[in-house]
């Protein structure tokens, strides 16, 4: 003798794309936390390299940073004939809570001795 139960289906689906939304929000929150860090990384690297260039040529390079990256530390490094210049910021709230506390940035210049 055979049984055959009849199974029902409804609501599956629904229960499956329930799972799934907040499965993508994640990956698409991580996503776009990266692409943040990213960009905060490359304004800071662009500020150092403005501010190790000015810092070469005899210019504070603090008010470029303060405008490029409130907020950031400045500090300044000479090595021989280069002057090399470090930029340190807080990231933002979200890539804090992926554990990268801070960003930073280095570039060095030519030191003209102004």
């Amino acid at each position: 003798m055979v049984f055959h139960v009849a199974r029902d289906d409804r609501g599956s689906a629904t229960a499956e794309f329930a799972v799934l939304i907040p499965a993508v929000c994640l990956v698409l929150a991580l996503c776009l936390s990266g692409m943040q860090l990213a960009t905060h990384q490359l304004q800071l690297h662009d500020a150092a390299a403005l501010a190790a260039r000015s810092a070469g040529r005899g210019v504070d390079p603090s008010a470029i940073v303060g405008q490029l990256a409130p907020g950031a530390s400045v500090r300044i490094e000479r090595r021989g004939n280069l002057v090399c210049v470090r930029i340190e910021a807080l990231g933002s709230p979200v890539v804090r809570l992926l554990g990268f506390g801070t960003v930073a940035a280095q570039s060095c210049a030519l030191d003209d001795g102004g």
